[in-house]
């Protein structure tokens, strides 16, 4: 019934948060809007995943097509990780479903950017575990949290790409290499936000009531 208002405002439209969640197609809209995203390959064929190894020519990660648990079994759940491949070890197991290679990008640090209609919070994580590099989700105790200014360029990327999908609110995921370039991986439209500003004190909740009351676009 909401949805058939006119002019309600959502955190998200949910018609257009299950289009935006599609991860594969996220980092060709990311490119059509200006953001760098790793190369990246969805395959089930063996010979295509070592093709694409040798085009890289670089250590290669491996991480889920969707996010969210697998079921193991009674009361139990599997969060499968972002985790380093070795190309050598590729082999008609590859078939058996479709895996999500991409290059492994060298960070300097990753930010988990937090967009709330046109405004832009930029939480950083700093690991310093080879666990928490690889997939900071596997290693909490060994990151720590900062903030940073959003380049206009980074900003004005995800503002398209919120655009793109109809939506106004996203947790965006970038690395930052050591030369200060921003690589975009992924964007969850329901995403976690609160420990950012709980770990940093960016004003992220009154974003969200900025946006809903009318004060912001």
């Amino acid at each position: 019934m909401v949805a058939a208002l006119p002019g309600a405002r959502w955190i998200n439209n949910p018609h257009h948060d299950r289009v935006a969640a599609h991860k594969p197609q996220q980092l060709v809209v990311a490119t059509r809007c200006g953001l760098r995203v790793p190369r990246s390959l969805i395959t089930n064929d063996p010979d295509a995943a070592r093709d694409f190894a040798e085009q890289v020519a670089g250590p290669l990660i491996c991480k889920p097509v969707l996010g969210g648990r697998l079921p193991v079994d009674e009361g139990r759940e599997l969060m499968v990780a972002t985790h380093y491949v070795d190309p050598a070890t590729f082999d008609d197991t590859v078939r058996t479903t479709a895996h999500y290679f991409q290059e492994a990008i060298e960070k300097a640090y990753e930010v988990r950017l937090v967009a709330v209609a046109d405004r832009v919070f930029g939480g950083t994580l700093h690991t310093s575990s080879e666990k928490a590099r690889t997939d900071w989700r596997t290693d909490y105790e060994h990151i720590a949290y900062g903030t940073v200014d959003v380049p206009e360029a980074v900003a004005t990327g995800v503002r398209r790409f919120l655009a793109h999908y109809g939506i106004v609110f996203g947790s965006f995921d970038f690395a930052v290499t050591p030369a200060g370039e921003w690589v975009f991986f992924e964007n969850n439209p329901a995403g976690t936000w609160a420990w950012v500003e709980n770990r940093t004190g960016l004003p992220i909740a009154a974003a969200h009531a900025d946006y809903l009351r009318g004060a912001c676009a």
